[in-house]
């Protein structure tokens, strides 16, 4: 594989459900990088069961470590956005080892991107779940993409939404309401902190 020969490849594995031990493959590059373990560990101990059958967006996928994990763990459908040709080749490699009938890939920013694949999870009978990790390497000077990455969750109706999870820089400050949605709690890992938000209740 061409790729491996230019760029340095890590991996990590799915730790539950269908997939677990399946290994997902992560390119050492600046804007693309795993969740800790121990992040997406705290992640699916609450998300637990409630994902089953559920969609799941993963807005800045990556390698698809947090999809992928979602999927193992009984999620319907699946949903990546990446940006980088290079990213995206080795998300749709890892992919194929799963289950690909049930994910769906998009090349392209996902701030352009997003509206395509809400307007799909909208058709959906099932409610989603929206994962958002912005760009490792924008977040020293994040202002404008966790403004932009804001506006987005704005666009997210009610009812076509289970749950907004925002994986962020600890320092910044999110806010109570985002939207049509409503802070439910935050969890802190050092420098990312997790927040969670929910349908605002009427």
């Amino acid at each position: 594989m061409r790729i491996k020969e230019k760029i340095k490849i890590f991996t990590t594995t799915i730790s539950a459900g269908k997939f677990k031990g399946k290994t997902i493959e992560i390119p050492d590059i600046n804007t693309t990088r795993s969740s800790k373990g121990i992040l997406k560990e705290s992640l699916f101990n609450t998300l637990q069961f409630d994902i089953i059958d559920k969609n799941f967006v993963e807005a800045f996928s990556g390698s698809g470590s947090i999809g992928l994990e979602a999927l193992s763990r009984g999620a319907g459908e699946c949903y990546f956005m990446e940006y980088n040709k290079l990213a995206f080749r080795i998300l749709d490699s890892n992919i194929k080892k799963f289950d690909p009938g049930h994910c769906h890939l998009f090349l392209g920013d996902s701030f352009e991107k997003f509206e395509l694949v809400y307007s799909m999870v909208k058709k959906s009978s099932e409610k989603t779940y929206f994962y958002f990790d912005p760009p490792f390497s924008s977040r020293d000077g994040m202002d404008d993409i966790y403004d932009k990455t804001i506006a987005l969750i704005e666009t997210i109706e009610a009812d076509v939404c289970e749950m907004v999870i925002v994986e962020h820089m600890t320092k910044l400050t999110m806010p109570e309401t985002i939207g049509a949605l409503s802070f439910v709690k935050r969890k802190k890992f050092g420098r990312s902190t997790m927040s969670y938000y929910r349908p605002t209740e009427q």
